[in-house]
């Protein structure tokens, strides 16, 4: 029977040795090229050893440059020194603002915390002010330090608000026993310069810059990790340097490098291949590019996918003829009164429509009209193999949030 053979297949195994190297959440023994941005967290986050409040921390820079990892090991590395007989406690509590149903309210963002910290809270039903009421209750009924780490810090503000993070960062001055340090994270290179000045000003009062890898660095990463992934003699020649070339052009994102090699080696043995050939590598750089954009409709917000809609919609009316960003506000208005949502001002749809551009999701051209201005003329550049999952995913979301 087919089956039989596909299992038998899998059975043998001629690819891998341990795929979870190659995994987001793989925490190696080493960091590659990042001695200089750890030591920086080290040292920022050390009076912690001491009970001391470190300085709320900011670290930014693109995708896949090791900012998340960083703290991760300097986190473990803190954990590890404390001792039972300190008189106070640490904690350090992770968030990953990307995922919904976690950031996308103040309420659950503070919610996810309390649970952390071993509380307990209803998902919805009491008012803002009474969650902080219990967080605070929970954190200052002993003597302890709290570092709250959050990740990709720029989704929940995009989600939300500013606010969330100065309450946060003012609540020291309500606690009598206990003190809280803010580490943020972002990919978003220009997130603090969005943010209001007050929130700035107490967030970033120690900031780290992440650089992209080079390709020389990728593929010094990519060999590391491919030996323990990778069983002996099966990565083709030039396999690893293709694989660094692509990530180099994406703004040196270690992450994009590794899960195409990650990638291509699951097609090499779907192939029933015995190596992993450059082709396999294009083959995984197209499957990729589909999951990414895919990733990015499902986790947007409700008002982004609303004007994405609208964008699709009029894209599929006006098949040959351009259509413009007040075509796509009249129709995003539209749906936000089907959908009984808040509607947005012009400007705000603006920026969503110019970001929708740098993600490669629209291609948007602007237009000279002489004295009446500049237009910006839209183009959707979802391919027609992944635009029907892009407008289920968009149906489910609108109708089940």
């Amino acid at each position: 029977m087919e089956l039989n053979k596909i299992f038998e297949s899998f059975e043998k195994n001629n690819i891998f040795r341990n795929k979870s190297a190659l995994q987001i959440n793989f925490q190696p023994n080493d960091i590659l090229f990042r001695d200089g941005q750890i030591k920086q967290i080290a040292l920022i986050l050390a009076p912690a050893l001491r009970g001391e409040r470190p300085s709320n921390l900011f670290l930014y820079g693109k995708t896949g440059t090791g900012k998340t990892l960083s703290i991760q090991w300097v986190k473990e590395e803190l954990m590890k020194r404390i001792k039972d007989e300190s008189k106070f406690e640490l904690k350090i509590k992770y968030l990953n603002c990307k995922l919904k149903k976690v950031s996308d309210t103040e309420y659950r963002i503070l919610a996810e915390i309390i649970r952390k910290l071993g509380g307990d809270i209803p998902d919805t039903g009491l008012p803002t002010q009474a969650v902080y009421s219990k967080f605070v209750e929970i954190i200052d009924e002993e003597r302890q330090l709290i570092i709250l780490i959050f990740d990709e810090i720029d989704q929940a503000v995009k989600k939300i608000s500013n606010d969330f993070l100065y309450n946060l960062t003012r609540l020291n001055s309500e606690l009598s026993k206990s003190q809280i340090c803010v580490v943020g994270v972002s990919n978003n290179l220009t997130f603090l310069d969005e943010l209001d000045p007050r929130v700035r000003s107490s967030l970033s009062e120690e900031e780290i810059v992440f650089p992209p890898y080079n390709a020389l660095q990728l593929q010094e990463i990519l060999r590391v990790r491919a030996e323990k992934a990778f069983k002996e003699k099966v990565l083709e020649e030039g396999v690893i340097a293709k694989c660094s070339a692509y990530a180099a052009r994406e703004h040196g994102d270690a992450r994009r490098a590794l899960d195409l090699l990650r990638v291509a080696g699951e097609l090499a043995e779907r192939n029933d291949s015995k190596k992993i050939k450059l082709k396999h590598i294009d083959d995984a750089n197209n499957k990729i590019e589909k999951d990414k954009i895919l990733d990015i409709v499902s986790s947007e917000p409700r008002q982004f996918q609303l004007v994405l809609s609208s964008i699709i919609q009029l894209s599929e009316k006006n098949k040959k003829e351009p259509f413009f960003t007040g075509d796509v506000y009249n129709f995003y208005q539209e749906k936000c009164e089907k959908y009984k949502t808040e509607v947005l001002t012009q400007r705000r749809v603006s920026d969503i429509i110019q970001e929708f551009d740098m993600l490669g999701i629209i291609n948007v051209r602007i237009i000279s009209k002489g004295r009446g201005g500049r237009m910006r003329e839209i183009k959707l550049a979802i391919t027609d193999d992944v635009l029907g999952k892009v407008k289920e995913i968009i149906k489910d979301s609108l109708y089940y949030s």
